[in-house]
């Protein structure tokens, strides 16, 4: 595909980075119904060999991941593991030496683990030192490397991708005025001085399984604005790639562009389309349209999951707090319907897990008319609307996985 995309097909795969059960049943469900081979990523800050937010090592994220596969009947050849970030952001408030060790050992935990799309991610400054050099970036990016190789089962399935120009893991804390394109210098320095440390460590072999480098086409989201694609600005960048052997570019940040510009990216070379507030930004939707159903039906013990989740934002605001600011209307509203979707880090709660469980089951017991449910899920065909709340929620998420797809030229039937 890779080589299909720089002969000018428009072809690429999209990345769907997530760790919320919901979303990834709908990612399986369509891969299942599809069959084409779909990438799910998970990042350093999500799994990590101490849990990360999510509680989870990569080899629990895997193990997870193929029960659920196993579930939907999905084999687990059809689909792409890759880890995002891979590198030092976790713990770049702590000195580099220590900051680099638990780098290796996360590394090596992906690869064990059988993740092969890794990203290699060494662009922060760590204990207060001075921004990393170019060089510098890429000598801490081919230890990484050499990590991988040395611990993989099969060195030979990974492929890598370099570079680094991207918003910072977890998504912007403010709105940026202006979002600039990586220059063709930038580039072209990202690729000298990788492959330089490459050789510098004998990864000739591993350098030619280097895929894809991130760069930044000019795409990205804040809280309540989109910055669009706009072609002729990558022009120069999207045509640098055609000089370097079997490179595509990886393109982060991409959610909530629309399906002609996601097209337009892929056909300028950007291969790999990275989405994941998106995908949460859907199954909230969903939830809050169940709620809305929920809330004209006549429930003896109603979920409350609206009220619930509110209240535990609230109490334990560490992952929105230094991101939303304004008055407490403007806070309330950017808790719920921001772009940058903070709200999914809330979703395994165990209050508001239980919640949402409960709203489900309401459904299940007591099926929701057709005409309650067209109010909350517009567009939906009468005569053919599901009421399973699991098949709503898997549907509503799907609008986003398919167009991604779609975009990446894979069009279902």
């Amino acid at each position: 595909m890779i080589a299909r995309n720089r002969a000018g097909e428009a072809v690429g795969l999209p990345c769907f980075c997530t760790a919320n059960e919901h979303v990834l049943r709908a990612v399986l469900s369509y891969a299942k119904r599809t069959g084409f081979p779909t990438v799910i990523e998970a990042t350093c800050n999500q799994v990590n060999q101490y849990g990360g937010y999510t509680g989870m090592t990569a080899a629990d994220f895997m193990a997870w991941l193929g029960q659920m596969a196993a579930q939907v009947g999905v084999p687990m050849d059809q689909l792409i593991l890759g880890g995002d970030h891979l590198g030092p952001n976790v713990w770049k408030d702590e000195p580099l030496d220590v900051a680099m060790e638990k780098s290796r050992e996360l590394v090596k935990s992906y690869v064990q683990a059988g993740f092969t799309k890794i990203h290699l991610d060494t662009s922060m400054a760590c204990g207060g030192e001075p921004n990393p050099t170019f060089a510098q970036i890429a000598e801490r990016a081919a230890d990484l490397c050499a990590v991988a190789e040395a611990h993989a089962p099969d060195p030979d399935a990974l492929f890598y991708i370099i570079g680094t120009e991207v918003p910072i893991p977890g998504g912007e804390t403010e709105e940026p005025d202006a979002l600039d394109v990586t220059t063709v210098d930038r580039f072209h320095e990202t690729i000298q001085t990788h492959r330089a440390a490459w050789e510098e460590r004998g990864l000739e072999a591993a350098w030619s399984r280097i895929v894809s480098v991130v760069t930044q086409p000019g795409v990205d989201f804040g809280h309540t604005q989109i910055y669009p694609f706009i072609p002729q600005k990558a022009q120069p960048l999207s045509k640098a790639i055609l000089a370097q052997d079997g490179l595509t570019y990886e393109a982060h940040s991409t959610d909530y562009q629309t399906t002609q510009a996601l097209g337009e990216l892929v056909e300028n070379h950007f291969f790999f389309l990275k989405v994941g507030p998106e995908l949460t930004y859907r199954f909230r939707e969903a939830v809050w349209a169940l709620a809305s159903v929920e809330a004209q039906l006549d429930v003896e013990e109603p979920s409350n999951i609206r009220a619930i989740i509110a209240d535990q934002m609230a109490a334990n605001p560490e992952y929105w707090k230094s991101y939303y600011s304004g008055n407490m209307k403007e806070q309330q509203l950017l808790k719920v319907y921001s772009y940058s979707d903070r709200i999914r880090y809330y979703w395994s709660d165990p209050k508001i897990s239980e919640a949402l469980s409960k709203l489900i089951q309401t459904f299940k017991s007591n099926p929701a008319p057709e005409t309650l449910i067209s109010q909350a899920f517009t567009g939906l065909e009468f005569g053919d609307m599901s009421n399973d709340p699991d098949v709503l929620i898997e549907g509503h998420i799907q609008r986003c996985i398919a167009r991604y797809f779609d975009a990446a030229g894979h069009r279902s039937a």
